[in-house]
Formats: C-alpha cells, sequence, structure tokens
C-alpha cells in the first residue's frame, strides 16, 4: 500500500455564482465549456444549477445572487494552450485582464481575469507554473 493518495488532476471544483446563466455564457464564449448536466429542479442546495466544463475540467455551478467570494478562493487556474491568444480572446469578450496584462513567472507566464461572479482566474502558460 502507498504512504498516500496519487492525485493526478482536479476532479471539479463547487462554486457559487451570483448569476447561473450569466456565468454558464461566459465559460461557454471564452472557454468553449459545454454543459455536461442541467439541473434546474430543486436540489440539496435548493438552488437552479449546472456542471459545464470539457474532457479535463469540471465547474458546478449553483446559483445564490448573495454569493461572496471574500474569505475563500484566492483564485484558480486553468492552464491553456493557446496562451498567445488571451488577450484577443478577453477583448472580444469583454472581460478585464488585471494587472495590465501577463505576469511573468520563473519558468511561465500568466493571465488573470474574474468571472461574472467575481471569481479571480489565473490562465497560466505553462502547467503548474512548470513545478
Amino acid at each position: 500500500m502507498s504512504d498516500f493518495l496519487h492525485a493526478t488532476s482536479m476532479d471539479h471544483i463547487n462554486m457559487n455564482v451570483k448569476d447561473l446563466e450569466k456565468t454558464v455564457e461566459f465559460y461557454k464564449k471564452l472557454f468553449g465549456f459545454e454543459i455536461r448536466k442541467d439541473d434546474n429542479s430543486p436540489n440539496k442546495l435548493d438552488a437552479p444549477s449546472k456542471i459545464i466544463g470539457n474532457d479535463s475540467i469540471k465547474l458546478c455551478l449553483y446559483e445564490d445572487p448573495q454569493t461572496s467570494t471574500a474569505g475563500g478562493i484566492s483564485h484558480f487556474g486553468f492552464h491553456v494552450a493557446n496562451f498567445d491568444d488571451i488577450i484577443d480572446k478577453c477583448k472580444e469578450f469583454n472581460v478585464e485582464v488585471l494587472y495590465d496584462g501577463p505576469v511573468e513567472f520563473e519558468k511561465s507566464r500568466s493571465v488573470y481575469i474574474k468571472d461574472p461572479s467575481g471569481y479571480d482566474i489565473e490562465l497560466s502558460e505553462v502547467s503548474g507554473g512548470g513545478l
């Protein structure tokens, strides 16, 4: 038996969002995410929900107009294979780029944006910053 679990990728993130439809459209337009499950029936959280993503990333979205991003996750990150297209895509969809553009790190660059609920997203040139 191993001394630890060998996690190999992130499975999903559950997120409360202020406006479910606006958030779904943001991730569909910018990242090409698809709706994987649409559940507008009452659930254990009593909120409309959708699961969106691609083959590698899933976001489980639960609508709560009172959502606050304070005190929780600082940001979450996606590796972006076509990193050099980020700025143009953000301009195309009127997505604000934070910190005046790419931030340089030792082995990678990152662009930071916010989603419609105010969550910070880091878009990285090299997965895991090359670590």
